[in-house]
């Protein structure tokens, strides 16, 4: 699934209480940066019964583990880049950034797959680097709802991306948004 460093520190040496040339070891936590947060144990746990091959097993998460999701998948990129069809976008899901790109990533190249976390991402993948190219046609379901949830995270200090600029990207790289 993944590997994470642990960072142990050394507390205590001394002779072992089984004799020589043992020694007794006291380790602590060195802590560590880079270690999941306990809102991604609920996902490990479902990634540990296999991946993920129903649609929107993320979707119940909250942002951080939503960012979790998106971090785990990352290791897992989609097959080789394909082209054309009709892709299927869950946006009643998308009420954070890291739902758009859970959402995007499934629609795109399936369950338990992602396109990226961000927006450099996005771009790379429409532009073949990570599953798929255009032309090909992305139906929107619940659009409005996703047009609601990125407008409210844009602004100053807020994200800058809104709805309006993923419909022009995703046109711009030769899809066909229909929006539901």
């Amino acid at each position: 699934m993944a590997r994470h460093m642990v960072r142990l520190e050394i507390t205590d040496v001394r002779p072992s209480v089984l004799g020589d040339p043992l020694l007794d070891i006291t380790l602590a936590d060195g802590g560590d940066d880079d270690r999941p947060p306990p809102a991604a144990r609920r996902i490990w746990e479902t990634w540990y019964r296999g991946h993920p091959s129903t649609p929107n097993q993320w979707a119940s998460l909250d942002t951080q583990g939503r960012t979790q999701w998106l971090n785990l998948t990352r290791r897992h990129p989609g097959g080789p880049d394909s082209s054309g069809g009709t892709h299927h976008l869950a946006g009643r899901f998308i009420t954070d950034l890291p739902g758009l790109y859970c959402a995007l990533g499934e629609a795109l190249v399936g369950p338990g797959f992602n396109i990226g976390r961000g927006w450099d991402d996005l771009k790379d993948c429409l532009r073949g680097q990570r599953g798929i190219v255009g032309p090909f046609t992305l139906v929107w379901h619940d659009a409005d709802i996703a047009r609601r949830a990125l407008g409210s995270l844009d602004g100053p200090g807020r994200s800058s991306i809104s709805f309006e600029k993923v419909l022009q990207l995703l046109e711009r790289h030769r899809v066909n948004v229909v929006l539901d």
